[in-house]
């Protein structure tokens, strides 16, 4: 038994919420610049492979990434596919292909049915002749458990899905709030990583982005992301629809904690006994400001869908970057009207 308990405290200094890397990169604009999110649900987390999108063993799987790979000049939305875990105590069955921020669902895709699902759904807009529409109601939580892929996130996942199942039963939330493991999303170092589909404000659906979420945060992320739509900053990576230069520009003011910094470019000293400054395990999550202006300018802790760097999921799109600021400059000016 002391073993075991060696090894839980191993993994949780090595990979988990504990490593010394936590908090020492900033989260705004790494998220993928992307417009619609596919997940197709397809077995278990513990038994996908590294890259169970190009698995010979995982054929749903390759034939879908591949043939939205081959029509990515046909698709107009900037698309992301990730795997999801089945869960058929909330609804997902294998094989099942959840859209956002649609909010619909189709049951049953087979490896026969991809083209025909592509071409309908993805590429003219239309629903699928050969399946069935559903409609998707509540709020949808993903959190990358892919092991195979990256220890940290296969560490931190699973203990988050337990974390929300919890509070999600204890506060009744079952038909409200679903929560899911899924594969790889992009950017380990920042478990752990989760994605929550919910209404905003204005009660449109974002796809928001967050990393180094603890246990801890889980509550705050049910009460106020969830259930009130508002974004917790100091986790906040990015938003599906929301260009990076937006999410940089909201954030250029603040410190990475969400405080506003003031006039003087000084942000408020915290309380050490409360807020994010206090961290886990006795990290800081809270940076110096001049640090993170570096840090900006040399462009670490940001992603870019056309880097081509490892550690992102591809995006299927025919948009180019033609227009780019003038569609930067209206987003942000909405943006800023709405929040």
């Amino acid at each position: 038994m002391a073993g075991n308990s060696d090894d839980i405290v191993s993994d949780d200094v090595n990979f988990g919420f504990k490593r010394s890397e936590m908090y020492e990169l900033k989260l705004s604009g790494t998220a993928t610049v992307y417009d619609r999110h596919v997940f197709l649900c397809y077995k278990s987390h513990e038994t996908w492979p590294s890259h169970v999108e190009s698995s010979d063993s995982d054929p749903l799987p390759k034939l879908l990434a591949a043939t939205l790979k081959a029509r990515k000049d046909e698709i107009k939305l900037k698309t992301v596919l990730t795997i999801c875990e089945v869960r058929e105590d909330i609804g997902l069955s294998d094989g099942d292909v959840l859209i956002f921020p649609e909010m619909i669902k189709y049951r049953n895709l087979k490896e026969s049915d991809v083209d025909a699902f592509v071409e309908d759904v993805l590429v003219n807009g239309k629903p699928w002749t050969s399946g069935l529409q559903e409609p998707l109601s509540g709020s949808y939580v993903f959190v990358c458990s892919h092991n195979n892929r990256d220890r940290r996130c296969g560490v931190c996942g699973p203990i988050l899905i337990e974390e929300f199942s919890k509070l999600i039963d204890s506060k009744d939330l079952k038909n409200e709030v679903h929560v899911t493991a899924c594969s790889h999303v992009g950017g380990h170092k920042y478990a752990g990583n989760v994605i929550i589909f919910s209404a905003d404000k204005e009660g449109k659906i974002a796809g928001n982005w967050y990393g180094y979420v603890t246990p801890s945060d889980v509550p705050i992320l049910l009460d106020e992301q969830i259930r009130e739509g508002k974004v917790i900053e100091r986790l906040w990576r990015g938003q599906m629809g929301l260009p990076a230069e937006i999410t940089d520009k909201v954030n250029e003011q603040r410190v990475p904690n969400g405080t506003t910094v003031d006039e003087k470019g000084q942000a408020p000293v915290e309380n050490a006994s409360q807020g994010c400054c206090q961290g886990t395990a006795g990290f800081s999550c809270c940076r110096d400001a001049s640090a993170e202006v570096k840090e900006g300018k040399k462009g670490q802790g940001r992603l870019s869908c056309w880097s081509g760097k490892w550690d992102q999921p591809e995006v299927f799109t025919a948009i180019g970057m033609v227009g780019a600021v003038a569609f930067v400059a209206v987003a942000y000016g909405f943006y800023k009207r709405s929040h």
